[in-house]
This record gives structure tokens, C-alpha cells and sequence, in this order.
């Protein structure tokens, strides 16, 4: 497929989030098409990444976050790579100048909507700026020639603010790395020993592993595992890092919880594999990815029904949403599930079947077509422009 290909994009490695995983997963995509791609972030740990040019853009620190700076180097750089489409990963400051630049070349631009930040406002007792952040990502995401939104709820949210161009465009996961095969691999079985090691076990029964996967900050609420602490028979296992971790490790202090810290690759892969039932309390997820490979690993899942997590479970079938204000909703939930291994193993295949035909190769196909469908509407949007001013010229 002959393309160019300009992905901006505010998160880049190393940070690893939803946003980077989606763009590293883009980029593997462009490369087995062999599409040309260049990145502009505000952070690279090299030049180049799959061997794509990785352009670093000036940055502030921002709550542990490489912010970018826009600047005018982003339009100059744009032109010297020349694209086809520029695609834009959750777009703010360096994203929507990426945007109002496309305009000016007369390239398309194809938006990504992935970060909850109004939603955010609240999370962060800035309730009273959200009608402004509205209007802020309004603007950003108007002059895009497709906007894509990862569910049917995010895409609903950027049509009331008055966008075009909006399509629901999801995230694919990886069937081969998280599988429920895993589970019995070695690496697997000794993690699990060893979580399981600082619970006592009931009546010689195995302590249940009830885990979570994703960054420790705010919005995640992971504090709410407490919650789970006085069900029995239980172990915990929290996967990731970010700026709550060593509140979290005080707050638990004493409980059976294992921090494992930040995991890639086949070392988070065995962490799926070596968890029963996967926890996610965050009501602010635009998508949530970590439930995609958790079902994909063949866990129960639990959930609050809010937010992403609506669209990834179907209740009672692929996992189990809780009302996520409801007292002792996620308790009662997981005491079932830590009781009922039959109801385990029922959820969790559902979980599997629910995610076996989104692997990111299906996935990305999708975004190739949103690709040349703005490839189009753009040509059609020059030629009709060409148009009525050659009929102002013969007028």
C-alpha cells in the first residue's frame, strides 16, 4: 500500500499508557504494509523506532507527564516528511497544532479521542473548568477530517460538543501473548506461589488471586481493593506504576498484596496468567485496555458499569459490571466468584470468545480504511474547492 503516514501523538515511549500502546501497535500495522511513518512526541528513548524517524518535541513535566510544547518546528517537519494522512493520537496542545496544521497543507487528518480529560476535571476537584475543557477539545477535534472514538458513548460525547467526521475505531489485543494457556507455564506458577504466599489459606484450599493491571494514579482508583481485603481465601497482585504507588504500598501495608511494579512483554503476560479474578475500579476509562487483555488471557473480570468497561462486558457472560457507587457492589461480586470456581472458569471463557476476533491485526485493518476514506473526503473537499473558484474566476 503506497502511503505516508505522519503519526503525532502526545504519549511515546518510554511511557507506557493506553495511548503509546495503541500508537506502538499502529506503527507495527504501517510497518507489515509497509507504509512509510514518521512519529513526532514529546518523548523517545531512540531516532527511530521500527525504523520510523522519532522526532522529539519540546516538553514541560506535568504530574509525572512529558507535556509537549507546540511550536513552529511541528508544520516544518510535517512538510519536509510530506504526508498522505497525519494521524493523531489524543490530541491536546502538540496534537491540535498537528491538526490546524493539516488544514493549512491541505493534508487530512485523522483524530484519535482517546483521554476522558473533561471527565478528569471532576476526578480532580475541577469541576467548574469542564465546560471550558469541552470547548477546548471541541476545537481541537473540529477541523479533523475523521474523528474516531474507541466506543459508542465517547463517540456520542464529541457529537454533543458539535464534531464531525465521528466514527467508533477501538483498540485490537494481543490473542497469542495473553492466553489462558499460559497459565500453566513454570514462570507462571511460581509468581503465583508467591503472591499466594503472603495469604493464609482456608481449610488447605489455594488462596484465590484477585489482581489489577494499569497505571496507579487518581483516576484508576485502586485504593478500592481494600474493599476486597476481608473476603477470605484471598491474595492480591497489583501490576504498574505511576504516582500512587508508594501511597497504595503504605495504605496496604500488612495485607496480602503484591506491588510487581511496571510489566511488559511476556513478564505482564504471565502476571494476567497468574491472577483468577481481574479488578478494575476506574469509572473514567475512555476504553480500557487491560480488561481487553485480561479477558484475553481467559480471567473473570470485574468491572464498574460506567465508561468504557460497558462496552467490553456483556454482564454474566463475558465478565461481571458493578454498580460503581453501589456499597459492597464489587464485594459481593468477587466473594461469588472467589467461591464459585465453576463460575470462574464460565466467565472467563466467555471473556476469551468475547476478545478472539479483535486482534490488532483486524483491529488496524479498520484504521487503513478510516485512512483512505480521509484520504478522499479530502480530495473531494480540494477538487469542490478548485471548482467554485474556477466558476468565481469565469463569472
Amino acid at each position: 500500500m503506497s502511503m505516508r503516514v505522519a503519526v503525532v501523538s502526545e504519549s511515546f515511549l518510554p511511557s507506557i499508557n493506553g495511548v503509546t500502546n495503541s500508537v506502538v501497535r499502529v506503527l507495527e500495522t504501517l510497518k507489515q504494509h509497509e507504509i512509510e511513518a514518521m512519529v513526532i512526541a514529546p518523548t523517545a528513548p531512540t531516532e527511530k523506532h521500527l525504523g520510523f524517524k522519532v522526532i522529539k518535541s519540546a516538553s514541560l513535566p506535568v504530574m509525572q507527564f512529558a507535556v509537549a510544547v507546540p511550536g513552529p518546528f511541528l508544520q516544518a517537519q510535517l512538510e519536509d516528511f510530506a504526508p498522505d494522512v497525519i494521524h493523531v493520537a489524543s490530541p491536546f496542545m502538540l496534537g491540535g497544532q498537528a491538526i490546524a496544521a493539516a488544514e493549512r497543507m491541505g493534508v487530512p487528518a485523522v483524530a484519535i479521542y482517546q483521554t476522558d480529560i473533561s471527565g478528569y476535571m471532576q476526578r480532580y476537584n475541577l469541576k467548574f473548568a469542564r465546560p471550558m475543557v469541552d470547548k477546548l477539545i471541541a476545537a481541537i477535534h473540529q477541523p479533523a477530517t475523521l474523528n474516531l472514538a474507541p466506543t459508542p458513548e465517547s463517540a456520542a460525547y464529541l457529537e454533543r460538543l458539535g464534531v464531525r467526521g465521528v466514527h467508533v475505531w477501538g483498540r485490537g489485543v494481543d490473542l497469542d501473548l495473553f492466553h489462558p494457556n499460559r497459565h500453566a507455564e513454570p514462570e507462571v506458577q511460581t509468581l503465583r506461589a508467591q503472591v499466594q504466599s503472603l495469604a493464609k489459606a482456608k481449610h488447605g484450599k489455594e488462596p484465590v488471586v484477585i489482581g489489577f493491571v494499569g497505571r496507579l494514579a487518581p483516576e484508576k482508583q485502586v485504593q478500592r481493593l481494600a474493599e476486597l481485603f476481608k473476603i477470605e481465601n484471598t491474595a492480591f497482585l497489583v501490576v504498574g506504576d505511576g504516582p500512587e504507588r508508594s501511597r497504595l504500598e503504605a495504605e496496604f501495608a500488612g495485607q496480602p498484596v503484591t506491588f510487581a511494579g511496571r510489566l511488559t512483554g511476556l513478564e505482564l503476560a504471565n502476571a494476567y496468567a497468574a491472577i483468577d479474578i481481574f479488578v478494575h475500579f476506574g469509572t473514567e476509562e475512555t476504553f480500557g485496555q487491560t480488561i481487553q487483555e485480561a479477558q484475553a488471557a481467559g480471567l473473570s473480570v470485574v468491572a464498574p458499569a460506567a465508561g468504557g468497561p460497558k462496552f467490553l462486558i456483556e454482564d454474566g457472560v463475558s465478565g461481571k459490571l458493578a454498580e460503581p457507587y453501589a456499597k459492597h457492589a464489587f464485594t459481593k461480586i468477587v466473594r461469588d466468584l472467589v467461591e464459585d470456581a465453576d463460575l470462574r472458569a464460565k466467565l472467563g471463557e466467555g471473556a476469551r470468545r468475547a476478545v478472539i476476533k479483535k486482534s490488532w491485526q483486524a483491529n488496524n485493518a479498520k484504521l487503513l480504511e478510516f485512512y483512505n476514506e480521509a484520504i478522499a473526503i479530502n480530495a473531494a473537499k480540494r477538487a469542490g474547492a478548485s471548482k467554485r473558484a474556477l466558476n468565481i474566476e469565469l463569472a
